[in-house]
C-alpha cells in the first residue's frame, strides 16, 4: 500500500516530473490529470488564505488504496497516481493531484471522475481554512 501525501502544496516540477515518467509507456495512448488547488473563497466577509490539512494517514491511506483498486476492476486504466498535500498550502497552490493513464481517452476521462469524486466523498482528509484574519474554520467538501 502505498504512501499518497506529500508534505506541503505538491510542486509544479513534482508534476511535470510524473508525467515525463510515462512517456515510455507506450500501450498509454491517453492520461487525464486533476489538479485541486486551492482558492481564495470569502466566506462571510473573510478571505481564505491558505487550508490546513490533517488526515489519519494510516486510514486514509487504505481509503485511498481502496480507491485505486476499485478503479482498476471498474476501469481499463494503465495507471493511476494520486498525491495529497499535509499540512499548510496557501491560496493557488495544489494540494490534490490525481494522474489516470489509459489506451484511450475515455475511459481515462471517466476514471478520472470516479477517483476525484470517490476521494471526495470516502478519505477523511480534513482541511482548516485559514483566513487572512488569522481565524480559522473547517473546510466542507462539496
Amino acid at each position: 500500500m502505498k504512501n499518497v501525501f506529500r508534505k506541503g502544496a505538491i510542486s509544479p516540477d513534482f508534476i511535470a516530473s510524473s508525467i515525463q515518467k510515462h512517456q515510455s509507456k507506450t500501450q498509454i495512448g491517453a492520461h487525464d490529470i486533476f489538479l485541486g488547488q486551492v482558492r481564495a473563497d470569502k466566506i462571510e466577509g473573510k478571505t481564505v488564505g491558505a487550508i490546513e490539512y490533517t488526515a489519519y494517514e494510516e486510514m486514509a491511506n487504505l481509503k485511498f488504496h481502496e480507491i485505486r483498486e476499485k478503479t482498476f476492476d471498474k476501469f481499463d486504466i494503465t495507471c493511476m497516481h494520486i498525491y495529497h498535500s499535509l499540512g499548510k498550502v496557501g491560496v493557488g497552490e495544489i494540494c490534490l493531484f490525481v494522474f489516470v493513464s489509459s489506451p484511450h481517452r475515455r475511459t481515462a476521462f471517466e476514471a478520472l471522475e470516479f477517483v476525484v469524486e470517490e476521494i471526495k466523498a470516502h478519505v477523511p482528509v480534513f482541511g482548516k481554512e485559514l483566513f487572512e484574519d488569522d481565524s480559522y474554520q473547517w473546510k466542507v467538501n462539496t
